[in-house]
C-alpha cells in the first residue's frame, strides 16, 4: 500500500520540497485541482504517475474564479478523503494553501489574459478567466514542477493556461488528458454532485449535442446546421443552451479548412451549469 501523501499548506515549504527534488533528479507531475476528486482527477494522476517520479495534487476551491452568485460557498469540500482518494495512487505531496497563502493581505496583481480567455466562458463568466489564469500562475510558482496535467473537459481553460504559460515563458510543460465520462456519456465534474436523479437524467443532453455534432461534421454538415443540431439536443432534454458551437480548437474563431474543430456546449440543468466539449478532425470544408 502507498504511504499517504504528505499534506502542505504553505508554498514556500512545497516550493522548497520541490525544488530540492528536482535538483536530486527527479521529474515532478502536477495536478492542480479545486478538489472533490473523481475518476477523472484519477486519470490525471495516473498519467502524472507513469511519466514522472513524484506526483503533486492541489487542493484549493479558487475564489477569484467566481463570480457574484456562483457556488463557491457550496462547491464541495473533502480534503480528508481527497487525500486518501490520491494516496493510493502514489501521491507523494497534496498542497493545501489557504486564501490567505494565495491572495496575501494587499495582493493587487491579477494575471489576464486575452485571446482565448475572450469568448464562451470569458464572456459568460466575466473576470473567471483571470481568477483561473491568477491562481495557476500562483499554483506554478509553489510547484515548479517539470509538468502539469489538465482535463481537456475544460477545453478553454487549457487554452488560456497553455497562452499564459507561453507568453510569461514560465518553464513547465503542459499535458492535456482525456475527458473521463461516465457510462452513459456524461463528463465526470465535481458539480455533478449537485444534480438530482432528474436534472441527471437530462444532463446526459449535452454528450447527446457532441454526438450529433461529430455525426454532422463527418457527414459535411455546414456549421449553422451543426449548431442548430447540438441546441436541439440541449432544449429537447431541458437544457437551456449558454452556447452551443463549432470554433477552431486553437483560436476558437471560425474553423478553418483542415484544422482540428471544437464543439462547445454550456448550459444549466436546473441550478447547474456544466459544461463540455469534443475535438473534430479537420476537414476539407468549413462550411
Amino acid at each position: 500500500m502507498a504511504d499517504a501523501p504528505r499534506i502542505v499548506r504553505d508554498p514556500a515549504t512545497m516550493r522548497a520540497e520541490v525544488i530540492a527534488n528536482r535538483t536530486a533528479g527527479r521529474r515532478i507531475g502536477f495536478v492542480p485541482t479545486m478538489g472533490a476528486l473523481h475518476a477523472g482527477h484519477c486519470s490525471l494522476v495516473e498519467r502524472a504517475a507513469a511519466e514522472c517520479d513524484d506526483v503533486v495534487v492541489s487542493v484549493f476551491v479558487n475564489p477569484t474564479q467566481f463570480g457574484p452568485g456562483e457556488d463557491y460557498a457550496r462547491y464541495p469540500r473533502s480534503l480528508e478523503a481527497d487525500a486518501a482518494l490520491v494516496g493510493r495512487l502514489g501521491v507523494r505531496w497534496i498542497h493545501a494553501p489557504l486564501a490567505d497563502d494565495i491572495y496575501p493581505p494587499g495582493a493587487a496583481t491579477r494575471v489576464v489574459v486575452d485571446g482565448p480567455a475572450t469568448p464562451f466562458e470569458g464572456r459568460a463568466r466575466p473576470g473567471h478567466f483571470t481568477g483561473v489564469a491568477t491562481v495557476v500562475c500562483r499554483l506554478f510558482q509553489a510547484v515548479p514542477a517539470d509538468v502539469a496535467y489538465f482535463g481537456a473537459k475544460d477545453w478553454q481553460q487549457t487554452l488560456v493556461v497553455r497562452r499564459m504559460v507561453r507568453d510569461l515563458g514560465l518553464p513547465i510543460e503542459i499535458v492535456v488528458c482525456p475527458t473521463v465520462r461516465e457510462p452513459d456519456g456524461l463528463a465526470m465534474s465535481s458539480r455533478n454532485a449537485y444534480l438530482d436523479p432528474d436534472e441527471r437524467f437530462r444532463a446526459v443532453a449535452l454528450f447527446e449535442s457532441l454526438e450529433a455534432a461529430t455525426a454532422a461534421w463527418e457527414r459535411g454538415a455546414e456549421v449553422a446546421v451543426i449548431e442548430r443540431a447540438m441546441r436541439a439536443a440541449l432544449v429537447a432534454r431541458g437544457v437551456a443552451v449558454d452556447y452551443a458551437s463549432i470554433v477552431d480548437s486553437e483560436t476558437l474563431g471560425s474553423p478553418v479548412v483542415g484544422r482540428e474543430a471544437v464543439a462547445l456546449v454550456a448550459g444549466r440543468v436546473g441550478a447547474t451549469r456544466l459544461i463540455d466539449n469534443r475535438v473534430l478532425a479537420g476537414r476539407g470544408s468549413s462550411a
